[in-house]
Order: structure tokens, then sequence, then C-alpha cells
């Protein structure tokens, strides 16, 4: 297990846990006392530290190494259904942009995301799950082909951003990510949009349109990184934790603002904790707003998904 640098206290104290069981196998000594006070102490300092986050030590979490990717999330809440669709027709298939169809408790469902890659050769094999706009044209034509079958989507966030190289843009970023808003906003099936690690940027929003909106507990969504954002203020990456807290992204501040729908709690510590536990919870929470959302009307769906993003923000005429 890694450790955050806020999880030391933590990292102590499991440390002398393993070192009392292992004096009390190899010799005759009862540490069964000695166990149970370090025990409780460990408890008792998790709950202090994770009931006490701040913005940035949340956007640490949302990063940890050893959290669930969306593809682990697809194949678990699926059990061996997932059939993954590949390519966007027109130029190559984006290893950053993830998708294709699956069964979630018996329900089809199109599942879309990004992917980071859980080491150094699959994070560069996905682009750190920044997608180029062959991945949002991509995610676009499966979400086309749902609706065509009459298929709900949901979709999983996990990214730093849309890819910002010159290549991307030459192919035309920002015209992929805004068709993809466009077109989720009258999309004529149910979507329900999880973000599960970093939401950054337009590279988030290429695929965050959605009837439900769930973060997990302990996630981030945001126009921009709390390092981007204190570089162009500051001109240093030293005031990220300020920036993280002005930004007001977590999964609570953007409850409190109805830019998100719900937060779906996580296992004390952190989803990489406990997985199966998160992720019996997350799939609980899709097919809960799913269900909500099955019996509507495609015009209600779509003129509801519409009057929400409509109230969105703060603007005069």
């Amino acid at each position: 297990m890694e450790y955050l640098d806020f999880e030391l206290p933590i990292k102590e104290l499991e440390e002398q846990l393993d070192k009392c069981a292992i004096i009390g196998q190899e010799s005759n000594v009862d540490v069964t006392n000695t166990c149970k006070q370090i025990e409780k102490k460990l408890e008792e300092t998790k709950r202090k530290i994770y009931k006490n986050l701040t913005a940035w030590q949340r956007v640490q979490l949302s990063r940890h190494p050893n959290r669930p990717y969306t593809l682990e999330h697809i194949t678990t809440h699926t059990k061996g259904t997932f059939l993954e669709l590949f390519g966007d027709r027109g130029f190559k298939d984006d290893k950053a942009m993830i998708g294709g169809l699956g069964k979630i408790d018996g329900q089809s469902f199109m599942l879309i995301g990004q992917q980071k890659g859980i080491n150094t050769k699959m994070r560069q094999y996905r682009n750190f799950g920044m997608a180029n706009p062959e991945g949002y044209r991509k995610a676009l034509r499966l979400m086309k082909m749902a609706e065509k079958f009459n298929i709900p989507v949901v979709t999983f966030i996990d990214t730093p951003g849309a890819f910002p190289g010159i290549e991307a843009e030459e192919r035309g970023q920002g015209e992929a990510i805004a068709r993809n808003i466009l077109e989720m906003i009258r999309l004529k099936v149910p979507i329900i949009v999880v973000i599960v690690g970093e939401g950054a940027s337009g590279g988030a929003l290429g695929i965050g349109v959605g009837d439900r909106v769930l973060m997990m507990e302990n996630t981030w969504y945001s126009v921009i990184s709390p390092e981007s954002c204190s570089s162009i203020l500051w001109k240093s990456w030293e005031y990220k934790k300020q920036a993280a807290e002005a930004l007001k992204l977590t999964s609570t501040d953007m409850k409190r603002q109805k830019l998100v729908d719900d937060i779906i709690p996580e296992p004390l510590g952190g989803a990489h904790y406990d997985k199966a536990t998160a992720f019996k919870t997350v799939e609980q929470y899709i097919m809960k707003n799913y269900n909500e959302l099955k019996d509507l009307s495609t015009a209600d769906l779509v003129a509801q998904r519409m009057d929400k993003y409509s109230k969105m923000g703060e603007y005069k005429e």
C-alpha cells in the first residue's frame, strides 16, 4: 500500500500493529491487549484524518495509484459481459477512451470512460487518460449506437484533461468536445455520469453531460486543475493548495452548487482501501438512478436534461 503525506500517521500505526502481531506469533508473550490498543488508536486516527480532509488532500486521494480506474469499474460491474468496441470510424482508435456494451444487474448499458493505465507502460499506452479528438468521436459514435438500440449510457470520468497537443488541436479537439456536449444534451436515452477520479476541464465535459451526474466522495470536478490554476494566477505551482480551496472542486462543493446530483460514499480511507465495497456502492447508485429514469418518455427525458443544464450558473440578459 502506498501512503500519501498526510497518511503517514496511519502508516506508522499499521507498521506497529504488524510488528505486534509478529511478536505474538514468534514468542510466548501475550500481546493481545497491546494489539487491541493499537487497533483502536489506528481506527481513531483514520477517522480523524479522513473526516477533516482539505480540498487538496481529496485531489491527492483521487489520484492515488491504487485507486480503481475506469476499466476495473466496468469489468467488475459487468461481471464478464463487457464487449469493448473500438475506433471512431474516421481516424483511429483512442486508447485513452474506452467503451462498449455490458450488463449491470441484468440491464444492458453502453459503458464509456477514460482509462489512465495501472503502470508506467500502460499509462503511456493510454496517454495518461487524456483523450484525443478521435476518443471523443468514438464516445459519440457509441452513444449514438446506444440511442439507436434504446440502450442507456453510463460514462465514467477520470481524466486530467483532454490531450493538449498541437496534433489534437489540428484534428479539432475543441469541436469534438463541443459536439459531444450538444449531442449528449439531446440524446434520447438515459445518461448516468459517474466521476470516479479526476474530472478536469473539457476533457471531463466531453462525456460529462447526463440526466444524473454522480461524484464519488474523494473525487474532484473543475474547469482547471489546482496546479494549472496556480501556475496561471501565481506563476508557480506552489499555490496549488490555495487554488484547490478557491476552485470549490470537491464533491461537497459541487453538490452544494447543484452541479452534480449526488455523492457516492467511499470506504474509510478511500475506494482503494476496500474496492469490493466501493464497486458495490457505485453499482447500487447506478441502478437506483437508472430505475428513476427508465420509465420517462423520450420527450420528458430530454426536456428535463435541458432544463437542468439551463439552470446552472448565473447570468443576466
